[in-house]
């Protein structure tokens, strides 16, 4: 960060978030977005269905889950209760996101608005980039961020929907794939702590067996079974292996 910085304007700031649609983690987003038009356009989604899930549900699992739902008939019910589990997830997320960006003159309501386009792309990109910019203006730049991210994939959303057709069903997949392995690869940037990656690589090791034995509840058992086995491991066994090692440098002296 320059030190002229904190002098910036808060129309730099946005203009600053808003440039963040051609870093990495963007492009390989909107280049998803494409593979969900083409998911929506062969599920029977309509067009407006599909351009209002985009800027109303914003994350793009919840958003399979909801078009996978609505092919299969499910109740209404069923399909609000799925979204809401599988957007339960961005909560740390949120809570991680606003104590970076608030400051005593933030509103609540700007707070709320901008947790709706926290997901895994932004909160990668905000991990990443809020430390450079001064605490005054972080909200105004992941709203900048934010707020063209998802106006950009909603219109990517509208003009691919009736393209899509044409794609090959490999190509449509390939693009769609995209999203998984760029989120396995961003997680795995952004763990600071040794215990989040083990827990990674648990939970994905064991994903493909769980489907086999528990096929719909893999990915739960996964992910509770991978974090639990993680921690216990970090507490039990690393940690203390570091304290008996601390230990014996002590008495050695």
């Amino acid at each position: 960060m320059s030190p002229s910085s904190d002098t910036q304007s808060a129309s730099f700031w946005f203009l600053t978030g808003m440039r963040g649609i051609t870093s990495l983690p963007a492009i390989i987003l909107m280049t998803s977005f494409v593979g969900f038009s083409a998911f929506a356009f062969e599920s029977g989604i309509s067009r407006g269905e599909a351009i209002f899930m985009t800027i109303s549900i914003w994350a793009l699992p919840a958003k399979m889950i909801l078009v996978g739902m609505m092919a299969s008939s499910a109740h209404i019910a069923a399909c609000f209760v799925a979204v809401t589990l599988s957007s339960i997830r961005m909560m740390p997320m949120v809570a991680s996101l606003v104590p970076e960006m608030r400051t005593e003159r933030t509103p609540t309501w700007l707070l709320l608005l901008l947790s709706h386009f926290v997901a895994i792309t932004a909160w990668v990109f905000a991990t990443q980039r809020l430390r450079d910019v001064p605490r005054e203006h972080r909200a105004t730049f992941f709203a900048g961020f934010g707020i063209t991210l998802t106006l950009t994939n909603t219109l990517i959303v509208a003009v691919c929907y009736g393209v899509v057709e044409a794609f090959p069903p490999v190509v449509s997949g390939a693009l769609f794939m995209l999203t998984p392995v760029y989120f396995l690869a961003s997680i795995w940037a952004t763990a600071r702590q040794a215990v989040v990656r083990l827990a990674f690589v648990i939970g994905v090791a064991s994903g493909p067996l769980l489907a086999l034995v528990s096929p719909g509840f893999d990915v739960l058992y996964a992910g509770i079974g991978g974090g639990t086995l993680a921690y216990v491991i970090d507490r039990f066994w690393i940690r203390g292996r570091k304290r008996a090692v601390q230990a014996e440098k002590l008495h050695g002296r």
